[in-house]
């Protein structure tokens, strides 16, 4: 098996670390990141300089570490590649390069240069998909004869079935949705049926014996997905899907503070680690659950968990130590609230981070981003860029070079 250190966690079959886990017109190879940054009346960088910033990022992204056509649309894991490295990334970076695509094409005046691009990271999710798992899956590399596969993460299945529905809801392509309700019938089976286990149901992580434990982002992602499909086609096992999972982690890793606690163990015991993403996946959930249902119980909850979310990473910056994609999840769920109920503050709290990871972590040579082997904090000139990164961060900017409008095709 491959080892996925999935920042936190080693994705291989035994080991578990501590915690859980078009534009070469706009910005020609080599072409300098805009000097000029234009400010809007209410003194904050504007959306067009977000734009700007989103699309260089993109051709650093793509010239660097996009593999191209000829080697089936996929990506490196870092850059420079390393001949010890596997040939090409993994599953997560991936769809995070699909997500930052998508995100891209809804950037006002920009979707129709983009939309080659989105069939071709789809292009590239397809080198994942498991048909020998009972229903086909994501594994977490690129399957035969590309590679040897891998476990298949009931995470990674979540958030690739998101960007299913997000296409479809921009495209209206009807195999998107189906393809999404085929992800969401591999990640019913991540559900915990024995009710002899500590605080029953819950998703497991991974489909493997080498791990048990039932996590906040799973779930919470699965919430999302299962309540997106209610919501497109009012299916009610969907709904009921999306309240179980929502409700499972508000009752077993919900905080006294409001926070999600990593994940629990089948004897009770939870890791009470904090990633911001889990605070993300919750509150994209009760939003989409309240727009689903017009119920102003998820609405208000929602709210409740941003607030909580907001007062403790912004306390001293931690948040600027997360991972960044644990962030650009935390944003775009935060920005779906925000199209459901307005708070200037969830936008400032995006626009200071982007800012300074554009100011403090941008390696301006190669316009690629650097953090620490965590995914998050200071610029860290001796860790290869990764496509992870890179993709959260264009997700990052795109989404502050949206129109209001267009944040209910966030998360």
């Amino acid at each position: 098996m491959v080892c996925h250190v999935k920042k936190a966690f080693c994705r291989a079959g035994v080991v578990v670390l501590a915690g859980l886990l078009m534009v070469g017109a706009l910005c020609p190879p080599g072409s300098a990141a805009p000097s000029a940054v234009r400010a809007s009346a209410s003194g904050s960088t504007d959306r067009t300089t977000w734009a700007e910033r989103a699309f260089t990022s993109y051709a650093a992204l793509q010239r660097h570490l996009y593999l191209g056509a000829d080697q089936h649309h996929l990506y490196l894991e870092k850059y420079p590649h390393d001949p010890a490295d596997n040939a090409y990334s993994y599953l997560w970076p991936m769809r995070e390069a699909t997500a930052a695509t998508i995100d891209l094409s809804i950037v006002p005046g920009t979707g129709s240069r983009f939309r080659s691009d989105v069939r071709d990271r789809f292009a590239g999710l397809s080198a994942y998909l498991n048909p020998d798992h009972d229903p086909p899956g994501y594994a977490s590399y690129v399957v035969p004869p590309l590679g040897g596969g891998g476990d298949l993460f009931y995470d990674d299945n979540a958030i690739v079935g998101l960007e299913f529905v997000r296409r479809y809801l921009l495209e209206n392509r009807l195999a998107d949705r189906r393809r999404a309700e085929q992800i969401f019938d591999v990640l019913v089976g991540g559900w915990d049926t024995d009710t002899s286990h500590a605080c029953p149901g819950g998703m497991f992580w991974v489909d493997a014996t080498w791990t048990s434990i039932r996590a906040a982002n799973v779930t919470g992602l699965t919430a999302e997905l299962a309540a997106h499909l209610y919501e497109l086609t009012r299916d009610k096992s969907y709904l009921d899907w999306a309240e179980r999972l929502y409700d499972w982690n508000r009752t077993c890793l919900r905080s006294s503070e409001g926070l999600y606690q990593n994940d629990i163990s089948l004897d009770g015991t939870v890791n009470p680690t904090l990633w911001i993403y889990n605070s993300g996946a919750m509150i994209g959930a009760g939003a989409l659950l309240h727009r689903a249902t017009g119920d102003p119980r998820y609405l208000a909850q929602a709210r409740t968990d941003a607030a909580a979310a907001l007062d403790y990473w912004t306390d001293g910056n931690r948040y600027y130590d997360q991972p960044a994609v644990f962030n650009a999840i935390f944003f775009k769920n935060l920005m779906l609230l925000d199209s459901v109920r307005h708070d200037s503050r969830y936008r400032a709290v995006v626009e200071a981070y982007a800012e300074h990871v554009w100011g403090h972590n941008r390696d301006a040579a190669l316009g690629l981003f650097r953090f620490p082997p965590s995914g998050g904090g200071p610029y860290d000139p001796s860790y290869r860029p990764e496509t992870l990164e890179q993709a959260a961060v264009i997700q990052t900017f795109a989404l502050l070079a949206w129109d209001r409008g267009h944040y209910r095709f966030a998360a």
